[in-house]
């Protein structure tokens, strides 16, 4: 009977982050459009931009492979495991024994470089350009990724996710320093993957949404609906870690009761709202001084450095 409570809560953890993942980008592009002095898209302009692409044939060019028109479904895949693996509003689903960290940064790139690899398949200028942004920028965001992982994995004893949100959440490591740099190293990961396009045409492909941008261009219909629909997995997926492990707090267990698994998504709904917002706010404060990823992934790197120095001068392993 638990193992069917934890599927059932697994099935409605997937439905939420299927429908909130558009919602939320909605609302980032509201919120900046607000921050500039415009009037903005409505909230649920995101799932009107996929259904309508979803209406529309799908076109490619004579010489597109099949791996080339099979990348879109992949990408989705790929973000959608790894949103099924990240908690929203409950512990203990289904998919908790393989809610790893890594695994999970793992299936995010795994969803990028299939972009890539199709981008580059198109051989076009724009597509190249863009594929090899990309990656640059997963080659600097993955290490200080791992490098904010170590400590937070070091405290609690293992990488599990569900795991470390529960710990979190009970408060048994209490308020450290290392535990607060780790965050605040994700917090900066997450920053520097979430930058929006809030930047002059002049710095195409700088920020890693043009960069995205460009991987896409070459794909049309229900193949550029998915892609879209993963990209805002993807982002939803990066404010969950962000909730689960910044504030924990409210996050219900699957054994409970419906009634906590609704407070715990209307808590979820509210913490990642606040995220996305805050976000929007540092974004559009930065939007006159574009192209500075490095330095964000820098200090990224140094409080994940810290952190994990710290740590093990505090464990005498120094």
């Amino acid at each position: 009977m638990t193992h069917l409570i934890a599927l059932v809560v697994q099935l409605l953890h997937c439905c939420l982050v299927l429908a909130a993942a558009p919602l939320a980008l909605g609302l980032s592009r509201r919120a900046a459009a607000r921050l500039a002095g415009r009037t903005g898209p409505p909230l649920t302009q995101p799932w009107r931009d996929l259904r309508r692409l979803l209406r529309k044939q799908a076109l490619f060019a004579e010489t597109a492979s099949k791996p080339f028109e099979a990348a879109p479904a992949l990408a989705f895949a790929a973000s959608l495991l790894a949103a099924a693996l990240v908690p929203s509003f409950a512990l203990g689903m289904a998919a908790a024994p393989f809610s790893d960290l890594i695994v999970v940064a793992g299936l995010l790139l795994l969803s990028r470089t299939t972009l890539s690899l199709a981008a580059l398949e198109t051989g076009t200028a724009v597509g190249g350009i863009g594929a090899s942004r990309a990656m640059a920028l997963a080659g600097c965001t993955e290490p200080a990724l791992l490098l904010a992982i170590l400590p937070l994995a070091l405290l609690v004893g293992t990488t599990n996710l569900d795991v470390m949100a529960g710990v979190l959440r009970e408060g048994t490591i209490g308020v450290r320093l290392p535990l607060v740099l780790a965050v605040a190293a994700l917090l900066v990961v997450a920053v520097a993957r979430l930058r929006g396009p809030a930047v002059p045409a002049t710095t195409l492909l700088r920020e890693p949404a043009l960069a995205e941008a460009a991987l896409v261009e070459e794909y049309s219909g229900r193949h550029l609906a998915l892609l879209h629909w993963s990209g805002a997995l993807r982002r939803l997926v990066w404010l969950s870690l962000l909730a689960d492990l910044a504030v924990p707090y409210g996050l219900a267990d699957a054994t409970g009761s419906p009634v906590s698994w609704l407070l715990g998504a209307v808590l979820w709904a509210v913490k990642t709202g606040v995220l996305t917002l805050v976000l929007a706010v540092w974004q559009g404060g930065r939007a006159a001084r574009p192209g500075r990823l490095a330095e964000v992934l820098g200090l990224a790197l140094l409080l994940g450095a810290l952190a994990a120095a710290f740590l093990f001068a505090g464990q005498g392993l120094a």
